[in-house]
């Protein structure tokens, strides 16, 4: 199939081979003058020699934009109130940058000019999905490119084509894994981790530490929520970028935060996805310890299906979507009430929740208690109890009182009700 010919095309940049590798082909293929935009959202890679890079590579622009506190607030802040992990497990580290960087990409491209934006992503991950969902949602006129669905390059093909235009690139050295990395946290992939069946090898890791190397003393630390959102360490306000990489260096050197996850991928295969998110799991954890004192049962128990729906949104790549938005605003509801502190404890990879207080508790210790002064009126208890088994009493008499299960015969078990003559 031809590949699509433009004008102009801005590339979301990464700085890695694919991508310096799209920009010759994209000029040989395409047509097109390219343009690269650099998103930090807090990789730790060297920006100003990306830059430089894509500008060797052939683009006739290269910029970086500074999207980190845009990333903390309005993308990992929400993801928190919402208590996103993805089939409960993952914090959608990658999957929240997305949304933010075809944000800045469709800015560029109109800043620009440009007829059509692209990207480096495969045929079988999630993220093609996340920027081209994105793409329609913000900008459906402009054309999508995405040459690594159309070159069938491996890796040492990617590098022959470098080489052979006059690219030279630091990463040459095959790199044990594939890597994303930003402020929540780190994808790791690829390589020795495709065996489900092996542990994953320490070399995979850089933001915890294994339960070798991890401190032999407990970590207690208190966390200050204010409508949701964390605004103190240890009672010292900090911005929440600051507070992210404070707790997760802390949690890191715990070996908090590793997740080892078969992953139900939204291309319709399963992989197994390794991730560090020191920060993020802990501070899910004291937000969801929070709102269990503050919101009421009703609340607490619809904003789990909400969370759910909310992960699956932000995963599926539809952050641009009418409901994700609704979702956010229901959310915004339960916040003003989750107010507090919550303590920490983090230990040889683990983190426990040690204690809780708020000023819009919902929870009293004097009709919790047991003890002695305990002003619960335990006789009100007949009348409710005669309301709450009323229905479950007529059901019996109408259709017969459920048999007990033979003790040790359950899975064969069978009772067909009678009914009562």
């Amino acid at each position: 199939m031809k590949f699509p010919h433009a004008n102009r095309v801005v590339l979301a940049y990464s700085g890695g081979l694919d991508t310096t590798v799209a920009i010759p082909w994209l000029i040989e293929h395409a047509g097109a003058e390219v343009l690269a935009l650099l998103v930090d959202v807090g990789q730790p890679d060297d920006m100003p020699a990306a830059v430089a890079r894509a500008l060797s590579a052939g683009a006739s622009k290269a910029r970086l934009v500074d999207a980190r506190d845009e990333f903390a607030y309005g993308c990992c802040l929400p993801a928190l109130k919402a208590n996103a992990l993805y089939e409960g497990v993952y914090p959608l580290v990658s999957a929240l940058s997305r949304p933010l960087i075809v944000e800045k990409l469709v800015e560029e491209a109109r800043a620009e000019g440009a007829d059509a934006v692209a990207h480096g992503c495969t045929g079988k991950g999630n993220d093609q999905v996340r920027f081209e969902l994105s793409i329609a949602a913000l900008a459906p006129d402009l054309k999508v490119l995405a040459p690594a669905r159309h070159w069938g390059f491996t890796r040492d093909d990617s590098l022959a084509y470098a080489k052979s235009h006059g690219i030279w690139y630091s990463g040459a050295a095959r790199p044990p894994y594939s890597i994303d990395e930003n402020l929540w946290g780190r994808a790791i992939e690829c390589g020795a981790l495709e065996d489900a069946w092996e542990e994953p090898p320490e070399d995979a890791y850089s933001l915890t530490a294994g339960a070798a190397a991890s401190s032999e003393i407990p970590d207690v630390a208190t966390i200050e929520f204010a409508d949701g959102a964390p605004i103190a360490l240890d009672g010292i306000p900090l911005s929440f970028p600051d507070l992210i990489a404070a707790l997760g260096g802390r949690a890191g050197a715990q070996g908090v935060g590793r997740i080892d996850h078969i992953e139900n991928r939204t291309v319709g295969i399963k992989s197994r996805e390794i991730y560090e998110c020191p920060a993020a799991i802990p501070l899910i954890a004291a937000h969801k310890a929070l709102e269990a004192m503050v919101l009421t049962k009703d609340e607490a128990r619809f904003k789990a299906q909400v969370e759910a729906a909310w992960a699956e949104l932000a995963y599926g790549g539809k952050w641009h979507t009418p409901l994700r938005k609704a979702l956010d605003a229901f959310i915004a509801t339960t916040q003003a009430a989750v107010q507090g502190t919550v303590k920490l404890r983090m230990h040889k990879g683990s983190v426990a929740v040690a204690g809780r207080r708020s000023l819009f508790s919902l929870y009293d210790a004097g009709l919790a208690t047991y003890g002695k002064g305990d002003p619960f009126d335990h006789a009100a208890a007949d009348g409710f109890l005669k309301i709450a088994s009323m229905e479950i009493a007529t059901l019996a008499r109408t259709r017969g009182a459920a048999a007990p299960v033979p003790e040790g015969n359950a899975h064969e078990a069978a009772h067909v009700a009678q009914p009562v003559a």
